[in-house]
């Protein structure tokens, strides 16, 4: 199969710029993997889809400020770096903009020189090794001088605002590592939790820090090809314990993102059965993957031609998902992050 054939017409009206004003005010769009069908549903009524005995597992990743900008020292220039993982003590891999400006041995500082950093490795891509250095310990830094790490497609006016750092998180996060949001649980309430556990359905925490793999495009035609980089994930005991009694009992595993999908997928075995492990994953689900556990997934809308679209399309059927996309598109539904989702069962 080719990159092409996951492409799909979207008018730029349709990409979500900010939340909604409640989190479960979102559109739902439910799509029948059997019927071949989808019916518009909001997702306030999610829990009444799900069945007594199911478990609905979830994301606790935790989104930290991983968007740094700062100067060349001593020339002044702007520098924007993405924090994408610590490689080392006070080393981190970075995509840094512009990276032709900055080669081995450039110095870059950050929040009034309260941090600091000089280029020890460079890869290709823009990918850099950032060596960091500051008055307090780099956690703190980070917290004090780094954004929210919106998506490109989200334009903000001198970067994200308070209403990005407390809406693009979960209401569910506490593992702190990622560089971007579950963002299939950002739709998510105290409410709409409270309303599956009284509908007698599961809730099962795992963690799968989304890293650079999740959003980095597919760099080549033949999807045979692509490989999804590898991300860090954690499944307890009490998490397979639950989810494995879930499916011992004839209840669904409904995986709530893609994320949680690439965590649960990795360590089921062939007979579905979840393995409590941690570690990196770089599971690439693609068109001919045969799932082995997750059973319904929650997922938001997907830029074209990216690995997360071809994830859903290996779930649902790549004709399926496109044509669902292109009746939500002509439904005027909210794309990507801060946008509507898709229930595929």
């Amino acid at each position: 199969m080719y990159l092409s054939e996951f492409d799909y017409d979207l008018p730029d009206e349709l990409i979500a710029q900010q939340p909604l004003e409640r989190r479960d005010a979102s559109r739902m769009l439910v799509v029948n993997r059997h019927t071949r069908t989808w019916t518009e549903y909001s997702f306030a009524s999610f829990p009444e889809l799900v069945h007594t005995g199911d478990v609905v597992v979830i994301n606790n990743t935790r989104v930290f400020p991983a968007r740094l900008l700062g100067h060349r020292d001593p020339s002044g220039g702007r520098v924007e770096v993405l924090l994408f993982r610590e490689i080392d003590a006070s080393v981190w891999e970075a995509l840094v903009r512009p990276a032709h400006r900055l080669n081995q041995g450039a110095r870059v500082r950050f929040g009034e020189s309260s941090l600091r950093a000089e280029v020890v490795g460079c890869s290709s891509g823009g990918l850099r090794q950032l060596k960091f250095a500051g008055e307090k310990p780099l956690d703190v830094l980070i917290d004090e001088v780094g954004q929210t790490p919106l998506p490109p497609y989200i334009k903000r006016t001198g970067g994200s605002s308070a209403t990005d750092k407390e809406r693009y998180q979960t209401i569910f996060a506490r593992e702190q590592g990622a560089i971007a949001a579950p963002t299939a649980g950002l739709h998510f309430t105290t409410a709409i939790m409270q309303a599956l556990r009284e509908r007698g359905a599961g809730i099962a925490e795992i963690t799968l820090h989304v890293g650079y793999g999740t959003f980095e495009p597919v760099r080549t035609d033949e999807i045979a090809a692509h490989k999804v980089a590898a991300e860090f994930f954690e499944i307890s005991d009490a998490a397979a314990k639950m989810i494995n009694e879930a499916r011992a009992r004839g209840g669904r595993v409904i995986a709530i993102g893609t994320t949680t999908t690439r965590g649960l997928e990795t360590a089921a075995g062939e007979d579905g059965i979840i393995q409590p492990q941690n570690g990196a994953t770089d599971l690439t689900i693609k068109p001919g993957y045969k799932f082995t556990v997750v059973d319904a997934l929650l997922t938001n809308f997907h830029l074209p031609r990216s690995s997360l679209l071809i994830l859903v399309s290996a779930f649902a059927g790549r004709k399926l998902v496109l044509n669902a996309y292109r009746a939500a598109v002509k439904a005027r539904f909210r794309f990507y992050s801060y946008g509507d989702c898709m229930l595929v069962i």
